[in-house]
């Protein structure tokens, strides 16, 4: 069953990228923190050309921007919901998903396969947990399920104030630095060089929107094994804040449906961007399996 905040707010906008058109049950990819839908750019192109070739019916490909990032409209109080005295958006996670929700509806469908990567994870997880009707795949890559701790929430709530105050995104540009350990891509001229852009083009108030709905999204763990549709999982074995030891518990709590688990080797966080082709082919894979269940289902009415 659906579930509401404790009150109604106005609804939030989202601004919509379609890669392409059709008839079958859409794919929507979800991007991560503190980038927008143009990381998907080059995995959508791949998942396209992999899917006619495979001969899938064709399927909508949309990339939404969530709310503050590219084109995606910054949410004002009204559509926020209510703010911790810490300055969390506690109800934020929630209202954005409604909003995803609506997205695919106002189009004219009733389910989606969800793709949520890094922070996009985060609306893949809560469209089971208030939408579990629209859920027809669900594909976690380099993400999590728990909420922050106290740290990581102080950390995002400090960038937030800082992005605001001074009207700055330096407080985020570390995340086109490579670090130790990191992925031969991610320490690639042409990595560096394509997320700083992306990042520049970042607007303040909405890199401390998303920073402040991050912070007061409730756990998830317990949405894993209501999950019941197929599902994937993707992990970047050089990934610092979602590893493969990280990912696998979240398949293996994955009880009620079949998942697949797909580890790249020299990959690091944003495993869309760094290796396109491999997670084009999990989420093609998935989408396979969503179409092979939906006729299944067909034949049995």
């Amino acid at each position: 069953m659906t579930q509401t905040p404790t009150k109604a707010y106005e609804p939030i906008t989202l601004h919509n990228t379609v890669y392409r058109s059709g008839d079958a049950i859409p794919l929507v990819l979800v991007h991560a923190f503190p980038v927008d839908h143009r990381m998907w750019d080059e995995c959508a192109a791949r998942i396209a050309g992999i899917a006619d070739k495979t001969g899938l019916e064709r399927f909508p490909i949309w990339a939404p921007d969530m709310p503050g990032a590219g084109n995606g409209p910054i949410p004002g109080i009204p559509q926020s919901g209510r703010q911790s005295a810490d300055g969390a958006y506690i109800d934020a996670l929630d209202l954005m998903t409604d909003a995803y929700a609506a997205l695919v509806r106002n189009a004219g469908y009733d389910r989606a396969v969800w793709a949520g990567l890094s922070m996009g994870g985060y609306v893949a997880l809560d469209m089971q947990r208030r939408h579990p009707q629209m859920v027809a795949g669900l594909a976690l890559c380099d993400t999590k399920a728990s909420a922050d701790d106290d740290a990581a929430r102080l950390n995002r709530l400090r960038i937030a104030d800082q992005c605001e105050h001074d009207h700055t995104i330096d407080p985020i540009m570390h995340f086109a630095l490579p670090q130790d350990g990191d992925s031969t891509i991610k320490r690639s001229d042409a990595f560096i060089s394509l997320m700083t852009g992306w990042i520049e083009d970042q607007k303040p108030q909405g890199v401390a929107w998303r920073q402040r709905m991050a912070a007061g999204r409730p756990d998830l763990n317990d949405q894993l094994a209501a999950v019941t549709a197929p599902a994937a999982i993707v992990s970047g074995e050089c990934d610092p804040s979602s590893p493969p030891s990280q990912m696998r518990p979240l398949a293996q709590a994955m009880t009620r449906t079949h998942v697949t688990f797909t580890q790249i080797p020299d990959c690091g966080h944003f495993s869309a961007v760094e290796h396109p082709h491999t997670v084009a082919q999990a989420l093609v894979d998935l989408m396979a399996r969503v179409q092979h269940d939906e006729r299944t289902e067909d034949d049995h009415q």
